[in-house]
């Protein structure tokens, strides 16, 4: 587990790299060109990560210098209703990405649920410093909106697991649980909550348009609370999973214990990493016999590459090696099994 010793949180906040996890819903006229604007832009300042543009409005996590993130932030902030971007500002030691995307999508968190609109439907926000008491408070049905390899390495105390795999699957979970959230003939009081809010401005919309009114969601996500809330005084047990090579972080945001799968993309605890089903980049407790052999020799081979780029001081991408990453002294990076996780984002 994270350190929460004054000498921790200052490591962290001297960490060289600036992550940003931002989302805002707003109506995009042209997708395509704000595509291109953000691509140039984030090219121009050597900033990676991933984007997801739509026409409800933009979602992503990127990554830089301090001033970089700082200059693509206030571009944002100048396209169309995006004045008043959510933003959720973390730490990394080297870039945590390694490369930038900008995709269109249909959805910028994709629920498959049409007509919702959070700018109109969305619940009542929930500030990190109010969370503890109504999630502590009987009467209120708590339920974690995440994907369920994320709940496995953390959650709110006392929250309810949907125990999906996607988002998508949410509405269906919901629906299936109606009845049994009403059985005792009151309107529930609902809190929800996700990484960093987006998936809650949909589930609460949802839920809302299935005649549950109170509807209550934590304000900038686990991250805000992790970032706010001391640990002494926090309800939320274990780490929180970010779609970045980071994996996980504590409370104060500093990185977490966990890894990463090559394989399968399961979150890693140090006890899955000491398992004899274990196999860097090949393979790990929870999908060893999910795979067939000619997989694994491709999975061998990809590590092996990897590997070698690493004493190269390249990525096995062929892309050049991060300015700010750090090194050994030999121009080789020094980097986990997660340095190679870059994972879709879906918050």
């Amino acid at each position: 587990m994270t350190d929460p010793s004054p000498s921790s949180a200052s490591s962290v906040a001297d960490l060289p790299i600036r992550v940003a996890a931002l989302y805002h819903f707003t109506p995009f006229a042209d997708v395509a060109a704000v595509r291109e604007q953000l691509l140039a832009a984030c090219h121009a300042l050597d900033i990676r990560g991933i984007l997801l543009v739509a026409h409800e409005g933009i979602n992503g996590t990127i990554a830089g210098t301090d001033a970089a993130i700082d200059t693509m932030l206030a571009t944002i902030r100048a396209l169309p209703g995006c004045a008043d971007l959510e933003v959720k500002f973390s730490r990394a030691p080297a870039l945590p990405f390694h490369r930038m995307k900008v995709r269109i999508k249909r959805e910028i968190v994709t629920m498959g649920i049409a007509g919702l609109d959070p700018r109109r439907d969305v619940g009542h926000y929930v500030p990190p410093e109010d969370w503890n008491a109504l999630i502590s408070d009987p009467d209120t049905i708590v339920i974690d909106t995440r994907n369920d390899y994320e709940v496995a390495i953390g959650t709110f105390r006392g929250a309810i697991d949907p125990g999906t795999k996607t988002f998508r699957e949410f509405p269906q979970w919901f629906r299936a649980r109606h009845a049994e959230l009403l059985h005792e003939g009151r309107t529930p009081r609902i809190a929800m909550f996700c990484t960093g809010g987006i998936r809650c401005e949909k589930a609460t919309a949802f839920v809302r348009a299935e005649g549950v009114e109170d509807v209550f969601h934590l304000q900038g996500g686990i991250l805000k609370y992790l970032e706010t809330v001391p640990e002494a005084q926090s309800l939320w047990d274990g780490e929180c999973f970010v779609f970045d090579q980071r994996v996980s972080v504590g409370h104060g945001l500093a990185p977490g214990t966990f890894d990463i799968c090559h394989a399968c993309r399961t979150p890693l605890s140090a006890a899955d990493r000491h398992s004899p089903d274990y196999e860097e980049g090949v393979r790990c407790p929870h999908c060893t016999t999910d795979r067939t052999e000619a997989q694994r020799q491709r999975y061998a081979e990809r590590e092996r590459q990897i590997k070698l780029a690493r004493r190269k001081g390249t990525h096995h991408m062929g892309l050049p090696l991060p300015a700010s990453a750090d090194t050994n002294g030999n121009g080789q990076v020094e980097a986990g099994p997660a340095a190679q996780h870059e994972k879709p984002v879906s918050e």
